[in-house]
Formats: C-alpha cells, sequence, structure tokens
C-alpha cells in the first residue's frame, strides 16, 4: 500500500451492502482525497474481528495514516472491540438505534441481516421474476414480452443499458427491457418501427462518444464498431432519435447504476415495485 493512501474499511456483520453504499456516499463528499475503500462482509466472530483488527492496524503501520471505520455491526461486543482500533470509527447503527430506541421505548433487536433476509417471499418471487425478465429482454431478444414492462431502456452498443436494467429489477422489481439502437435503425431519425406501439415506456440512455469509444476499445480494440467516427456517428444520430420522438433520456457517461436507475425513475415518475 502507498503511503500518503487512506483506507476506508466498511464493516458489516451481514453482506456489507448497506454500509458499504453508506460509506461510498460519504467519501464521495472527499472527492480530492486519495481513500482506498475496502468492504469486509460477515464479521460475525471473535476469530474474525482479531483478522480485521489486525488488517485495520496493517493498513494504518503501512499508510502513515488513520484509518477509518464504517460499519453496520449490531452486536455490542463486537463494536466495543472494534472501537479500540486506532481508526477513526463511524457506527451506523450506534448513530441511529439509540435515538430510535428511546423514541419507542424498546430496545432494539440486534438481529444480523434482517435488511437482506428473505422476510416476505412474495417481495423475493417479484425481485427474482424482474431479473429472469431482465436477461429474457436484453438487448431486444424478445420484443413480443415489451407490453410486460415497466420500462424499455434504448440507446447506442454500450451505453448501460443492461447493467441499469439489472439493477432496476433486484433492487426495485421492476421490469425493465432494453432494444439497442443499431447502425440499421439509423437510416433517418424516427423510432424504430418495433418500437412505436411502447413510446410511453421508452427511456433513452445517452453517453458522450470519447466514453463510448474507450468503452468500445476494450470490447472490440481497433474495430470500427469502436472507431471514433462511428461511436460519434451512433450518439448524433440516437440524441436525434429521441428528441425528435420526444423521448426522455440521461446522459450516463458520469452517472453509477444506482445514480441512472433512481434518477430515471424520478424523472420518468415509475414506481418501485417492491421496497
Amino acid at each position: 500500500m502507498a503511503r500518503d493512501k487512506r483506507t476506508a474499511f466498511f464493516i458489516s456483520d451481514g453482506t456489507g451492502l448497506t454500509v458499504e453504499a453508506i460509506g461510498h456516499s460519504l467519501l464521495a463528499q472527499f472527492r480530492s482525497e486519495h481513500v482506498e475503500q475496502v468492504t469486509l462482509p460477515y464479521v460475525d466472530s471473535a476469530d474474525r474481528v482479531q483478522q480485521v483488527l489486525r488488517r485495520i492496524e496493517k493498513a494504518a503501520e503501512e499508510s502513515g495514516l488513520q484509518p477509518v471505520i464504517i460499519t453496520s455491526i449490531v452486536s455490542d461486543e463486537i463494536r466495543r472491540q472494534l472501537h479500540q482500533s486506532s481508526a477513526l470509527m463511524l457506527d451506523v447503527f450506534e448513530s441511529y438505534l439509540t435515538p430510535l430506541a428511546n423514541l419507542f421505548g424498546t430496545d432494539p433487536a440486534q438481529t444480523v441481516n434482517v435488511s437482506h433476509g428473505i422476510a416476505d417471499n412474495r417481495r423475493y418471487s417479484e425481485r427474482i421474476e424482474a431479473v429472469h425478465y431482465a436477461m429474457d429482454n436484453d438487448d431486444g431478444r424478445r420484443v413480443r414480452e415489451f407490453e410486460r414492462a415497466d420500462v424499455i431502456l434504448v440507446g447506442v452498443s454500450r451505453s448501460g443499458k443492461t447493467p441499469t436494467c439489472l439493477y432496476l429489477a433486484l433492487q426495485f422489481g421492476l421490469r425493465a427491457a432494453n432494444y439497442p439502437i443499431t447502425e440499421e435503425d439509423m437510416d433517418n431519425t424516427a423510432l424504430p418501427k418495433i418500437l412505436r406501439p411502447f413510446r410511453e415506456k421508452l427511456f433513452g440512455l445517452t453517453i458522450d462518444p470519447k466514453r463510448l469509444m474507450s468503452i468500445r476499445q476494450e470490447r472490440r480494440a481497433n474495430s470500427r464498431y469502436a472507431s471514433r467516427e462511428q461511436c460519434e456517428f451512433e450518439v448524433r444520430q440516437v440524441e436525434q432519435m429521441l428528441r425528435r420522438a420526444q423521448i426522455p433520456s440521461l446522459d450516463a457517461t458520469e452517472l453509477s447504476v444506482e445514480e441512472l436507475a433512481t434518477r430515471l425513475m424520478s424523472q420518468s415518475g415509475i414506481e418501485r415495485r417492491v421496497e
């Protein structure tokens, strides 16, 4: 580890997804700082805690900087042990559980993984069904199923449609399909005929041509598909198509898949199917 690079540890006794999301959001406010972010899930035993503590102290020694711990551990004992490290510790549960316990007049259950468990079979089944739908309707494979879609993402190839569809499915239970606008669809700037019956479900993703070229070069280096001229042409044509058809859209160039999904839902008024 290079000196002068601080380490932030996202520590959880579950999957770590919740505390990781919180940690990313917090550290995004300090983009000028060089921080290595490490997620450590399932810290739920004495042996595991000792492993984590050794790793924290090693990071402090190698970097010469105080590490950061952001944790959602529910066990009082494990939190107490983590407090003994040299790191700055930000305890998500400690910050919020005590005020809530005072409000409700009862102690928290201290149950691990309740936020990610399969407590509601219906909601779990809806998420899985939505994921299967997204996979089956990726890249315009089954346009006959577009009638069932909550949203249909359109854009050039490699503009972020597939990961956004999968995130919408897994996180919100939405049936999200996608259709790549290919060169054959770009003879004019009218919507492809196959999409016109579903116009109200369409949402466009666009991207900076330079970023698109970089992504495509990783897939097909030195090909016409990844050339600057081709990327500029496709982005220009699709943006004109979206404007002409008055399809709402987002620029995916600098947005994470989480930001794309939530902004898309806000902009289009689509509501989640599962909480």
